[in-house]
């Protein structure tokens, strides 16, 4: 038996956009730059993407830029806003616990002059709001927050933090890195207060490398990729119209069904995190008294005390299950979790900890068996194991 409980790091697309992004690269392959019938086919499904996207966020399409991913959105928002709005100020504010496509963006910032905050976290990985006020200062250009974090699934109080931000001061920016949450969350991001927001494709059911950043039409950013004036000059280069398509095309299925797969997701999470929280020695990370219902619906993150976390990852995969040692994003090296640390998890546990994420093809059959294998295997490792 296979079972594929990685979904954080990347989904199986769906059948539907499998066809369509065929459909799109074998037979309607036009430039959509082009002026002939082939190329105005091709614009047709960039317009299609754009109308689609625009209306599950409640936006305008003229707001939708194409990107290659959610790190090029991340990007083009944090060191774009940044230059174009560098008089204003020089200060920003993101969080200890935020994805590296955030976090080294932040860096490379700072060693452009720009002076950056990181917001600690509770045990649960959430921030505190007055933490975030006292942090804000009159040279403060722009918020950087993730919605749902891929290492633990901790949720951020973002329309609450969209809105005291605005009440401080209604020019500072506020970005929110949405690839994990979008496709699980009703994202609204003007009844939220964002200004920006980043989203990937592959992580709800569509093509990889394809992305898009929101980026609201009073919002001041300067292009960070130059060349032919595609998308009104904010992001030049030939659109990647297949992955465009497929990605809205997902989108628009995934948002068709959205209750009824995240109200399964949920199910599915408590079911796992009750039964294998009774395995001793085993630790459930980002779980705060509210219960999972108060985290992502497809992630969870789970300490196995005296097991490495590669050795329970290579194990679990002879079995024919897939999962991730933390996150997957940075490399295929392990490395010690940011997120974990800002999160003052016990430091022996830093190296025993992964992460199961489910999607809408996980079924309880697969749990049930991830379980039984668990239980069988721990015990094992735990004997044989050396730390």
């Amino acid at each position: 038996m296979e079972v594929y409980l990685d979904n954080s790091a990347t989904t199986r697309a769906l059948p539907q956009v499998a066809e369509l992004v065929t459909k799109v690269m074998c037979e309607e392959y036009g430039n959509p730059s082009s002026m002939h019938r082939k190329g105005v086919e091709a614009e047709q499904y960039l317009r299609y993407a754009r109308e689609t996207l625009a209306g599950i966020l409640k936006v305008q399409t003229k707001e939708i830029f194409f990107t290659s991913g959610g790190t090029e959105a991340d990007n083009l928002a944090l060191i774009g806003c940044a230059m174009a709005n560098r008089r204003q100020g020089n200060h920003m504010i993101t969080t200890q616990v935020e994805h590296p496509a955030v976090l080294q963006t932040m860096l490379y910032l700072e060693s452009q002059g720009f002076q950056v905050t990181y917001l600690p976290v509770d045990a649960w990985g959430r921030i505190s709001l007055q933490d975030l006020e006292n942090a804000i200062r009159p040279e403060t250009i722009l918020v950087s927050v993730m919605h749902t974090n891929n290492e633990v699934g901790a949720l951020q109080p973002i329309a609450e933090a969209g809105a005291l931000i605005k009440r401080k001061n209604p020019r500072i920016l506020f970005h929110v890195d949405a690839v994990q949450g979008f496709g699980k969350f009703r994202i609204l991001p003007r009844r939220m207060q964002i200004d920006l927001l980043s989203v990937s494709s592959h992580k709800i059911h569509g093509p990889k490398g394809v992305g898009f950043l929101y980026v609201g039409e009073r919002v001041k950013i300067q292009p960070i990729v130059h060349g032919g004036g595609q998308q009104k000059n904010m992001r030049s280069g030939t659109e990647n119209v297949p992955g465009i398509a497929g990605m809205a095309k997902a989108a628009e299925l995934i948002y068709a069904h959205l209750g009824e797969d995240v109200q399964r997701l949920y199910e599915l999470k408590e079911f796992f995190v009750d039964r294998i929280g009774q395995v001793e020695g085993i630790r459930v990370n980002g779980i705060p008294e509210e219960g999972c219902r108060a985290t992502a619906p497809h992630v969870v993150s789970v300490s196995v005390a005296g097991i490495r976390s590669e050795v329970m990852l290579h194990a679990l995969e002879e079995k024919g299950i897939y999962v991730s040692a933390g996150s997957a994003c940075a490399s295929n090296k392990p490395q010690t979790s940011a997120t974990l640390k800002a999160m003052k998890l016990p430091r022996e546990l830093w190296d025993s900890t992964i992460r199961f994420s489910f999607s809408v093809y996980t079924t309880r059959e697969e749990i049930d068996y991830t379980l039984s294998v668990m239980y069988d295997m721990i015990p094992m490792l735990r004997k044989y194991t050396r730390r």
